[in-house]
């Protein structure tokens, strides 16, 4: 019997296979660099904002002035939740996960949006902003509901760093945790195309739209192997009694051949660049929030793991000094990749929207290894 695809190449995890181009985001894993749009990410963090980032991605360039006075208008006409979305949040139980309410709040935006179907461009930037704008509202109010604290109503006044922390802990925050959540949002904006933004790219192919989409991508994003690691780092530093410790935890992890989480990524062999901003930032936000021995644990493992293993290419992740800027932010380590993927909304549309403009519906093929020509049997006879 002839087979369709002996002539095709095994790649199991698409490592070694290009989908198509991107104007996005560029990788080079062995040099450690990351860029958005052709600016570095470093530069980026150092001077950008979210909603800039936003645009950047979104456009394939910075905005003038006054774009960016518009573009940050529309983003905060769309903050807030309807009274429709925040019947169907209250209904959540307080026991579910958070990106399980993430995921079904964002697809119900849908419901609520007379062009949902409407797929041209116009109508699918609009989507990708509601999308952007009511997800930091969503994981707030979901946040304080299970709390059983009163929710906290959105503010256009703000950008969207300060106003998520502002609902979440029902103050404003500080500058230099607001900035730091800026820069978090910025540094997770986009990476190439990760498990999650090919979840969003296979559904556009099959010319679905901007909600199913993302909707696919959070639910992607939740997995353990992507958006979860962050959380594994702060479980692991809960572990740790204290800083004298550290060294005997990681050693007896590494004997046991056991993965020390926020180490090493699929594509960077040198210090991802996310990372090296954040390290600076977590040191920071530590001492303003009186962490500092999470932030003096986080680095002795670091030393450990350079120490042991750094010359094998296994450096720190974004997730490894993103676990501890958050925890001192005061979320909920449950919430860590619902931010992840607050700021990941952006990337996901991005790329959604620049697929649909040069789409092909996304059809890989499977080796069949089951049998052939048997035989169906009656019930009785089985």
């Amino acid at each position: 019997m002839a087979d369709a695809t002996a002539a095709m190449t095994m790649d199991k995890g698409l490592d070694h296979t290009i989908i198509g181009e991107s104007r996005k985001s560029w990788i080079d894993g062995q040099k450690g660099v990351l860029e958005y749009v052709g600016i570095d990410i470093d530069s980026l963090a150092r001077n950008s904002t979210f909603e800039e980032t936003c645009f950047l991605l979104l456009n394939d360039r910075l905005p003038t002035a006054d774009e960016f006075a518009a573009f940050t208008a529309e983003l905060r006409a769309h903050y807030g939740l309807s009274d429709s979305l925040l019947t169907l949040l209250r209904s959540m139980p307080d026991s579910a996960s958070p990106m399980h309410v993430v995921r079904t709040l964002v697809s119900a935006i849908a419901l609520e949006d007379p062009n949902c179907n409407d797929t041209s461009e116009g109508a699918e930037l609009e989507k990708a902003l509601r999308i952007i704008a009511k997800t930091p509202a969503i994981i707030a109010a979901f946040d304080r509901q299970r709390r059983g604290e009163e929710i906290v109503e959105a503010d256009s006044a703000n950008s969207i760093a300060v106003d998520f922390l502002r609902m979440l802990n029902g103050e404003m925050p500080g500058e230099a945790t607001a900035r730091a959540m800026d820069v978090c949002l910025i540094l997770h904006a986009d990476h190439g195309i990760n498990a999650s933004t090919f979840a969003t790219m296979v559904a556009v192919g099959t010319e679905s739209d901007m909600y199913s989409a993302v909707t696919g991508a959070i639910g992607t994003l939740r997995g353990p192997l992507h958006g979860g690691a962050n959380e594994r780092v702060m479980r692991m530093l809960e572990e740790i009694p204290s800083v004298d410790d550290v060294e005997g935890f990681i050693m007896d992890r590494l004997a046991r051949k056991a993965k020390v989480p926020g180490f090493g990524h699929r594509v960077y062999k040198a210090y991802d660049p996310r990372a090296t901003f954040l390290r600076t930032f977590s040191k920071a936000i530590a001492s303003e929030t009186g962490n500092e021995t999470l932030y003096a644990m986080s680095s002795a493992i670091e030393a450990v793991m350079e120490r042991e293993v750094g010359a094998k290419g296994i450096h720190p992740n974004v997730d490894f000094y993103s676990a501890t800027t958050y925890f001192s932010m005061g979320l909920a380590i449950d919430l860590f990749t619902p931010v992840f993927a607050m700021s990941r909304n952006a990337g996901w549309a991005a790329h959604a929207m620049e697929r649909r403009a040069d789409n092909r519906l996304i059809r890989p093929r499977c080796q069949y290894t089951g049998p052939h020509g048997e035989d169906w049997t009656d019930p009785a006879e089985r």
